[in-house]
């Protein structure tokens, strides 16, 4: 790979006024993996009112001193550059913040303060010599990633200590990298999970979600659980542990949950089908009653939308996105068979649910499915449901597509309520499922004005024609549909 121009630019200004200047963190970590970066960080010993004198085009928005630098560059993740300087952070008394920062002298200090070893590398390039870059790797970094290893840099406890959102972001390393974690760093976490506890849950949501968005969010969920750090996030999760379910189900409830949500990871789903897959039946060992094969679990889809918006509200999830992922579980369970269920059944679910969320509510469903052991996600019931929730969602082919009504019929011919207006108005209807640029005011009440000149017969008889073709159209309509779902 190639280090971009903008971050070369950067670097070189740097040291055109006196300073070094590094890429740095995890930035580094994926040029080494041949990975383009989400985003580059570069260290200097420049302060930042130094930086600022620099780059005009610059902003410090924390107590940190990281200056932004704002670029021209087409490449969104290169639009910004951040620029700290070299720190050591002192004491963490609250394990979320340094009480007190102060600038380091050396890359090697600022580096040591860092999280895990495979972000604490700095990477300069020399020009006019083979190697083109120069990597300073003090805690083995390069041999961690080669290893795929996840390890704390110096004492895990210490760094740990420091910030303990640390432990998650272990996991979400150890889950988007397929990497593992080092056996010294996970005694750490296990000895120190419960200082999760004094982290704000706005990080802990940010970070629970970053987990989840992973192509192995259950492996990072399972990973949680494990070390412990699950039960200071979502104890809810751990309740199904062991929990076992009855003759439609080959999985304890935990197991089916975090099976459902790797379907939901592995089909790219959102995040809303991603959280609902996961918690949809969070309320089961609540209302577990019996044992066994017939072990019933009434009324877990209710309490399991309540138990998802407490869950939801607690990690400070915008209140939109909790309606939404609770209703998502609220109707989850919905009964579908062809045959047994009416349109207006259907319509009801769409109703309650919302059109907008029927397909991430299917999508809930085929996760639920796979989940529960069975072969097929989509079996040609759920398509026949997809079938007839577009079919009762499709606008009706009826004469209120018109821009003209019965009232302006009746003022046009001045003549009462009465069959006449409705023909008229079907016939009109013909005319605009023929072209539908013809459904126009104007075009409409010219139309109707020739129309007086026939007689009630000969309207009567190009009304009932209207209406077969009508017929005609809705028909292909429906069968296009059909064979949009591979239905019968």
């Amino acid at each position: 790979m190639e280090i971009p121009r903008e971050v070369k630019f950067v670097i070189n200004e740097l040291k055109k006024a006196g300073f070094e200047a590094y890429i740095v963190g995890g930035c580094v970590r994926d040029f080494l993996r041949h990975v383009e970066p989400q985003d580059w960080d570069v260290a200097t010993n420049a302060k930042p009112e130094e930086i600022g004198e620099i780059f005009l085009r610059s902003f410090i928005n924390n107590k940190f001193g990281t200056v932004t630098i704002l670029t021209d560059s087409e490449n969104p993740r290169l639009k910004e550059i951040e620029i700290t300087p070299y720190r050591i952070d002192e004491k963490y008394t609250d394990k979320r913040h340094p009480d007190k920062i102060s600038w380091a002298k050396t890359i090697e200090e600022d580096l040591a303060r860092r999280d895990f070893t495979i972000n604490a590398m700095a990477l300069m390039e020399i020009k006019n010599q083979k190697a083109k870059v120069k990597i300073i790797d003090l805690f083995g970094g390069q041999k961690d990633l080669e290893e795929k290893i996840i390890r704390a840099v110096g004492d895990p406890e210490k760094r740990f200590s420091e910030d303990a959102l640390r432990m998650m972001r272990a996991v979400r390393f150890a889950t988007i990298l397929d990497f593992k974690i080092e056996e010294k760093t996970t005694q750490a976490i296990k000895k120190n999970s419960f200082w999760l506890q004094a982290i704000s849950k706005e990080r802990i949501r940010d970070e629970f979600l970053k987990i989840i968005m992973t192509d192995r969010a259950a492996d990072g969920v399972e990973l949680l659980r494990s070390l412990p750090l699950l039960k200071y996030i979502v104890p809810e999760l751990g309740e199904g542990y062991g929990v076992s379910q009855n003759k439609h189900h080959i999985y304890d409830c935990y197991e089916h949950s975090i099976l459902s949500l790797k379907y939901a990871a592995k089909r790219n789903f959102n995040k809303y089908v991603r959280l609902a897959a996961l918690f949809h039946d969070i309320a089961k060992p609540r209302v577990k009653r019996g044992e066994g094969p017939d072990a019933t679990f009434y009324g877990h889809e209710i309490l399991g939308a309540k138990m998802t918006s407490r869950i939801l509200n607690r990690l400070k999830f915008p209140k939109k996105e909790i309606e939404k992922i609770a209703k998502l579980v609220r109707y989850h369970l919905f009964y579908y068979n062809p045959g047994e269920v009416s349109e207006a059944s259907v319509r009801r679910l769409v109703r309650q649910v919302g059109p907008e969320n029927m397909e991430e509510l299917l999508q809930v469903r085929m996760a639920d499915r796979i989940g529960s052991g069975c072969p097929k996600a989509e079996p040609y019931k759920l398509r026949h449901l997809r079938y007839l929730i577009e079919k009762v969602s499709q606008d009706p082919i009826s004469v209120k597509m018109l821009k003209v009504n019965g009232k302006a019929v009746m003022k046009i011919l001045d003549i009462q309520p009465g069959p006449k207006i409705g023909n008229v108005l079907d016939i009109l209807l013909s005319y605009v499922l023929e072209d539908p640029e013809k459904n126009e005011k104007g075009f409409l009440e010219k139309e109707v004005e020739k129309l007086a000149r026939l007689s009630d017969e000969e309207l009567k008889n190009l009304a009932q024609k209207a209406k077969k073709e009508r017929e005609k159209i809705e028909i292909k309509r429906d069968e296009m549909t059909k064979k949009k779902y591979w239905v019968t």
